[in-house]
Order: C-alpha cells, then sequence, then structure tokens
C-alpha cells in the first residue's frame, strides 16, 4: 500500500504495526475538517504562486467532489488507508493526477491535524452549545411556571428552609450558564490557527498564512510553529469543561432520581424516558438520569486519560498524541448524548407540588423563621433558637407540624407569641419574606427571571 511517507523505507511495514499505527478508524470522523482545510491550503498555494494556478483549482474542485461524494454516501471512506489524510489524498490523486500530489506542499501531517483537531472541537463546542441553551431553555420553563411551588430546601441532605421549585432550579441554570461560558472562553482561546507551522519549523515556502487563518474563521495564525503543532491545552481544557458539565448533570440525576422514589414522590417521570424491570412489574426505573450519572466518570476518565499522555512528552510532535482523539471524541460523543437526553427527560417530567410543599411542612423547615418570629418580639436570637429547638422536641413527640401546635402550646414556650405566628411561618410568608437578591423570594425571582430572558435572548 502506498504511504505519505514510504520513499525512505526498502522493507513492508509489519501489518500488526500498520493497523497499531493507523488512526483512520477514529480520526475519519473529522473528514470535512480535513477537507476544508485542504481546499484553504490548495487556494493560498495557487495565490502565492508556490503551485500553478491551474494546479491550485483542479485540487480544490477535486477536494469538493470527495467532500460531496461523502456526504451523499456515494464512497466510503477507506479504512485500509492509514489515516484520513492519507485517504483524502490518495482519492484526490486517483481523481486529478499528479496535481494531487501538490496538495500537501508547505504543510506537515503534524500541522494538518492540528488544524483538524481543532476545526473539530471547535464545531463541537457550536454543537454542543445549541443543546445547553435548550436545556437552559427548558430549566427557564420550568422556574417561570413554578414560582409559588414550595418545597424544601436541603443541607446535609436534612430538610432545612424553605424554597421553591423556581428557585431550586435557578441554581442549575446558573451552572448550566457558567458552562456555556467556559465553552465560550476556551473557543476564543483556541481560535488560532496551526496551518503553516510544518512538522515543527515552518517552511520554506512564501505561504500566507493570514489568508488560510482568516478563510478558516480564525483569529490569525498561532505564533510558534513548535507550539502549533505540540499544543492541546485546547483539548485538555475542553475535556475538563465536559467533566465539569457532567459533574452538574449528575448531581442534578441524582436528585432526579431520589425525587422519584416511592420515599419522596416529588416527580413522575415520563414513561418515554422510562423502563422496566423483567421480573417485578410494577418498577418504573429512572435509567436515564441513572445512565447520565454513570457515564460522568466516563468522561472524566477521557480528561486523566488526555493529561497522562501529554505529561512527559518532549517538544515537538510525539506519536503519543495520536492518543488525544478517541478519548476526545468518545468524551464529546457522550456529552453531546447525555445533555440531549436529560432535556428531554425534564422537559417532561412531572412535578407533584402539593407532595413538595408537605414536604417541607413535615421537615420543620419554618423553623428558623418562628426564630426570626420571636427576634422581632425582642427576644435574644440566642435564647430564640433553644425555644424553637424545644418546640421542634414537643411536635416530634406530637407527631405533628409546627403549623399544628395551638398557640396555648406556643406560649408555655414563649408568651410573646400570638395569633400572628400562623400567618408568619406559613410556606408562603416563608419564602416570600425572602426577597433579597439571590433569594427564592417572588420579587427576587421576578428579576431573576427577567435575567435568564435578556441572556437567553442574547
Amino acid at each position: 500500500m502506498s504511504k505519505l511517507w514510504g520513499g525512505r523505507f526498502t522493507e513492508n511495514t509489519d501489518s500488526l504495526v500498520y493497523d497499531f499505527n493507523a488512526s483512520i478508524g477514529f480520526d475519519k470522523r473529522m473528514y470535512r475538517q480535513d477537507i476544508t482545510g485542504s481546499i484553504v491550503h490548495a487556494r493560498m498555494l495557487g495565490r502565492c504562486g508556490i503551485i500553478p494556478t491551474e494546479d491550485s483549482e483542479a485540487i480544490v474542485k477535486g477536494l469538493e467532489g470527495i467532500l460531496a461524494d461523502i456526504e451523499s454516501g456515494k464512497i466510503a471512506i477507506d479504512e485500509t488507508m492509514e489515516d484520513i489524510h492519507s485517504f483524502v489524498e490518495s482519492e484526490l490523486t486517483a481523481r486529478i493526477g499528479d496535481a494531487g500530489k501538490k496538495l500537501h506542499t508547505g504543510r506537515s501531517r503534524n500541522d494538518q491535524v492540528a488544524l483538524d483537531v481543532k476545526l473539530y472541537a471547535r464545531d463541537y463546542i457550536d454543537s454542543l452549545d445549541v443543546k445547553l441553551k435548550d436545556l437552559l431553555c427548558t430549566l427557564l420553563n420550568i422556574i417561570e411556571n413554578n414560582t409559588e411551588t414550595f418545597m424544601p430546601g436541603f443541607t446535609h441532605m436534612q430538610k432545612a428552609q424553605p424554597v421553591t421549585l423556581a428557585h431550586h432550579m435557578s441554581a442549575y441554570f446558573e451552572m448550566f450558564r457558567r458552562d456555556r461560558s467556559r465553552l465560550f472562553d476556551i473557543r476564543k482561546r483556541m481560535n488560532l490557527c496551526p496551518l503553516g507551522s510544518g512538522a515543527l519549523a515552518g517552511t520554506t515556502y512564501p505561504l500566507d498564512r493570514e489568508f488560510v487563518a482568516r478563510e478558516l474563521g480564525f483569529d490569525g495564525p498561532t505564533v510558534n510553529s513548535m507550539d502549533s503543532v505540540s499544543d492541546r491545552d485546547h483539548i485538555v481544557e475542553l475535556l475538563s469543561a465536559l467533566s465539569t458539565i457532567m459533574m452538574h448533570l449528575s448531581r442534578f440525576s441524582e436528585e432526579m432520581i431520589i425525587w422519584n422514589s416511592n420515599e419522596y414522590r416529588f416527580v413522575e417521570m415520563s414513561d418515554a424516558y422510562s423502563t422496566g424491570s423483567s421480573i417485578m412489574p410494577q418498577k418504573k426505573n429512572p435509567d436515564i438520569a441513572e445512565l447520565v450519572r454513570g457515564k460522568t466518570g466516563r468522561v472524566y476518565g477521557a480528561l486523566m486519560s488526555m493529561l497522562t499522555t501529554l505529561k512527559g512528552i518532549p517538544l515537538a510532535y510525539n506519536k503519543d498524541m495520536q492518543e488525544d482523539k478517541e478519548p476526545f471524541f468518545d468524551a464529546a460523543d457522550t456529552v453531546l448524548n447525555c445533555v440531549t437526553l436529560f432535556n428531554g427527560m425534564l422537559s417532561t417530567v412531572t412535578f407533584n407540588k402539593k407532595v413538595m410543599e408537605e414536604s417541607a411542612k413535615n421537615g420543620f423547615t419554618n423553623a428558623t423563621d418562628v426564630a426570626d418570629y420571636l427576634v422581632v418580639k425582642n427576644i435574644p436570637f440566642r435564647d430564640a433558637h433553644r425555644i424553637v429547638g424545644e418546640l421542634v422536641l414537643l411536635c416530634i413527640d406530637k407527631g405533628c407540624t409546627l403549623d399544628d401546635l395551638t398557640l396555648d402550646e406556643f406560649k408555655k414556650y414563649s408568651p410573646v407569641i400570638e395569633e400572628d405566628i400562623y400567618d408568619a411561618i406559613s410556606m408562603k410568608t416563608c419564602v416570600m419574606k425572602r426577597c433579597t437578591k439571590g433569594a427564592p423570594g417572588p420579587d427576587a425571582m421576578k428579576n431573576v427571571i427577567d435575567e435568564y430572558k435578556r441572556y437567553l435572548a442574547d
């Protein structure tokens, strides 16, 4: 088989070595990026007079035909080739003759693959951002419709203070909004074009690197050729950002799983996003949430794999760096699928609002508000804290909530308590009084909703 590098060698490559060395099995997915970069490179070669204009035009036309044929399914990528670059150049030469052999003038596979990976990562970021925005729209819809859906807020997995479902979902909105911001930062930082760096020391041909960068949508060319071909920081950063997204999805999934349990009954999962048991006919399992939670470790593993691969590589390019693609591609696919499926699951969830409010009442989440009530009556907070603790013990003994205590029972512990205690510690009052920025009160949440709408519209 013809190789891009075979001239130096007199013996055939061992078949196991060839298979071990080959990357087309996974880098074939970058065919569009590889052909796009080659088209611009060929146009630049012709513009700069490095190759004849007619050869440049023939190369561009040939590459456009190959791209169209792959997209339509007219031709299949030959997986016996070493890599996607070899396949494209071989196919091009078969179509247009010797002019195709001029495509690789002034470049190396080192800067070529660095370009392909950047283009692929950039396209992926754009696709993932769309999915994250869809998820944020789903969250905003839940937030808008649940500003008075009362539920317990938790610390240490114990009921703490009353909040609203809107406020709880807003916390996840903030997480995924930060995720989009991280992706944006990574995209901006990586948006310099490595093509023209050659194997590691540039080239003697008078390349117009600015033209290539501009045509491919980069902010400019990279500055150092050695760094250009050996840099995979953008993959590390992207895998880190993907790991953070999965961490957020996993936390969210954990809550959905807990809320879906018979003990909580906060949510009812749609049949479309649930599965059953092969032996227990009553079961309805939250498998999507569980799989998202499980696949988080897979993405973490990709990040650790990439960091470990890069940690001992001297400048410049080394074959170890071929190991950047499989974990990245796997993590990228995993996260895109998880965000998409989780959004579908979340958008079809039914929230059991009455159960949520009863849970808040039964967990003494308004205990702090009783203490605040006493403080307003001029009881020192430390004394108020003790009094409420004793009231909670009374409720536990009686098997009731604070709202169920009679006024006489309240007064036995503090004579300053009056009839207005019941309104002061109702779930609605407890939430509505909390109107500082970032709190669950309706005025605060209205401002948040308005901000979220502006953000998504931007």
